[in-house]
């Protein structure tokens, strides 16, 4: 499960991984961050009409990195 985790959150499993996390503690870090995430970067929030029309689940506290990542998709689309 972490190595799917790892195509979308890269950068967190491998310093989670480096820092010593066990593979169970870095999916449970990282499981929902990277579900939200993988629905920003596909675009899934890129047209979004207003706040009340996102689903509970499409935040997550997210790093700089991580922002930085799903803003590049948008200006690319």
């Amino acid at each position: 499960h972490c190595l799917s985790l790892r195509a979308v959150c890269r950068r967190e499993i491998d310093c989670d991984r480096g820092n010593g996390y066990s593979w169970k503690i870095t999916l449970l870090r990282n499981y929902w961050k990277s579900k939200v995430k993988q629905e920003w970067l596909s675009g899934k929030y890129s047209n979004v009409p207003s706040q009340n029309s996102l689903p509970e689940k499409s935040m997550y506290p997210m790093d700089v990195d991580t922002w930085g990542e799903i803003l590049e998709a948008e200006l690319e689309r």
